[in-house]
């Protein structure tokens, strides 16, 4: 009976519904699949600015983030066996090392490059993540806890904090200006020497005016970190000055000799690298080594680069894409010269095209970003001043100091163009499983995001296929947009077509409810009727 009751329900609904629409004219038709077209083709353009923007469907995200908890769905990402292997954990320990913020050891300066470029071009190459990066660490390089016991040093404490620029280099002239007060007391200061770097990197307008400014700060330098390390012993803040000293010590030196490189002086600047790594060979955390392949890979001493590759290339240490794509260079630069597609596709790889060839698949699966610089399929910005190792971000701070090396050595550029993309064949799931390395880490595409400017499009490895929800409204977007400008063009053969549409909509509805009258008593169907 209640069976019946529903069916008479529907019936009802469905003969007012056939009422309501036979009195629509094609106008509504058209008004109809106009505004539908128009709503699905906002949500694309929002869907695909979205996916462009942050890499992923903000449809899918949602219904992932918020409606599946709802609906009782356990989150994939989360670990649902405690029982982890050793591996497993050790796996998901270096892939949250790899997803590390570093420092570019070949950043740029501020003042004589950056500002440069901002002048020239009206852009910003710096984003404010990553300047804010910048600010950490040279509050954690250049100050101490035992600052705010010294005038200047405390200046220099407030003006690393400082997000205003020209705020920070008025404080190192005022922080300058207390140092020369004070020079004649027994106070020892350290914020002469971190004044002057503040000045180089940022008020400095060339890099000989850097280079002399650093200079002033070599000699201020030194002295504090002669004083303390006389006195390092007597305690903990004479300890913690030390190391700040030393570390400010080590900077200065380092940018000296980047200055150098920078002026032709590339001898000099080799030299100045090799003495700084011998006098602080446990300062590993500047990565002074790669300023020193780059230079040498200038000078086109080859041997000395195999020699310091033979060092830092261990499998202990961590990689680089300057570690990786440097000996992929050299052993590519043994047979790049001869090497022809054609001759090895009929006679094979001799034994030193296998070796570089090795060596290209194994940077490659480091790195795969590289090749799109060095090939010049991507356009290169200045690197950013962090990067993030086997991201776009250190791609792009590679390219752009070592594509002149690869130009240099004849055939290589070719050899990497015949033979790169063989490495995708042989890691076909790299988030899942790496060949010589760790799987792939997940995380490289939002923090490149946030380390390079919005007017440079990111590399995104593995190439991300569109969002299902991206085709589907933009194939509802056209459909609908299709059916209205029909139903403009044609509206009464579309007004047609709209009811023989419904009428096969609703024709197995029809045939359940005259089965069910046919089977009914007719008194009793009546009945039914005037309820």
């Amino acid at each position: 009976m209640w069976a019946v009751c529903w069916g008479k329900m529907i019936m009802n609904t469905y003969v007012i519904l056939s009422m309501f629409l036979n009195t629509l004219t094609p106008k509504f038709y058209v008004a109809l699949t106009g505004t539908s077209s128009l709503i699905s083709g906002l949500i694309l353009i929002f869907e695909w600015w979205y996916f462009r923007k942050y890499g992923t469907s903000f449809i899918e995200q949602v219904s992932v983030s918020h409606l599946r908890p709802l609906l009782g769905g356990v989150d994939s990402s989360s670990p649902t066996n405690p029982n982890t292997s050793n591996g497993e954990a050790d796996s998901n320990r270096q892939s949250v090392s790899e997803c590390k913020v570093w420092r570019n050891p070949l950043n740029l300066f501020r003042g004589a490059e950056y500002n440069r470029y901002t002048w020239v071009t009206g852009r910003e190459p710096l984003t404010y993540y990553d300047m804010n990066l910048s600010a950490q660490d040279h509050q954690t390089f250049f100050t101490c806890d035992s600052d705010h016991l010294r005038p200047a040093d405390a200046i220099m404490q407030k003006a690393w904090r400082e997000r205003n620029p020209q705020a920070r280099i008025s404080a190192a002239h005022e922080a300058l200006e207390h140092s020369y007060q004070t020079a004649k007391t027994s106070i020892c200061s350290c914020s002469c020497a971190t004044a002057y770097i503040l000045l180089a990197e940022e008020e400095a307008t060339t890099i000989m005016e850097a280079e002399r400014l650093f200079k002033q700060a070599l000699k201020a330098g030194e002295g504090c970190y002669r004083r303390s390390q006389q006195l390092q012993h007597h305690g903990t803040q004479y300890e913690a000055q030390h190391r700040r000293d030393t570390n400010v010590l080590v900077y200065i030196k380092r940018r000296l000799a980047m200055c150098s490189r920078k002026l032709g002086r590339t001898r000099e600047a080799v030299k100045m690298m090799r003495d700084l790594m011998k006098e602080f060979p446990l300062l590993s955390m500047f990565n002074i080594h790669e300023n020193l392949l780059e230079s040498l890979l200038e000078l086109q001493n080859y041997a000395d680069v195999q020699a310091v590759l033979a060092k830092y290339d261990d499998i202990s240490l961590p990689k680089s894409a300057t570690i990786c794509y440097t000996a992929a260079l050299l052993k590519a630069r043994a047979v790049s010269d001869k090497f022809s597609p054609e001759a090895a596709s009929r006679r094979g790889l001799s034994t030193a095209e296998m070796n570089a060839v090795e060596a290209i698949h194994r940077a490659v699966e480091f790195n795969p970003h590289v090749p799109k610089y060095l090939l010049e399929m991507k356009s290169l910005i200045l690197p950013p001043e962090h990067i993030l190792k086997r991201g776009d971000s250190e791609a792009i701070a590679y390219a752009f100091f070592h594509l002149q090396h690869w130009k240099r050595v004849e055939g290589a550029l070719n050899l990497l163009h015949c033979t790169w993309e063989g490495t995708f064949r042989m890691i076909p799931y790299p988030l899942e499983k790496g060949h010589l390395f760790y799987p792939y880490p997940i995380c490289t595409e939002t923090a490149d995001r946030e380390l390079l400017p919005m007017f440079h499009e990111v590399s995104v490895y593995p190439k991300k296929e569109l969002p299902f929800f991206i085709l589907f409204t933009a194939g509802l977007c056209s459909f609908t947009a299709m059916l209205a400008l029909l139903t403009h063009q044609f509206p009464e053969l579309m007004g047609v077509f709209a009811k023989a549409f419904l009428s096969t909509l609703f024709a197995p509805l029809n045939f359940i409810m005259e089965k069910v009258e046919s089977i009914l008593p007719s008194s009793l169907w009546h009945q039914l009727t005037r309820i």
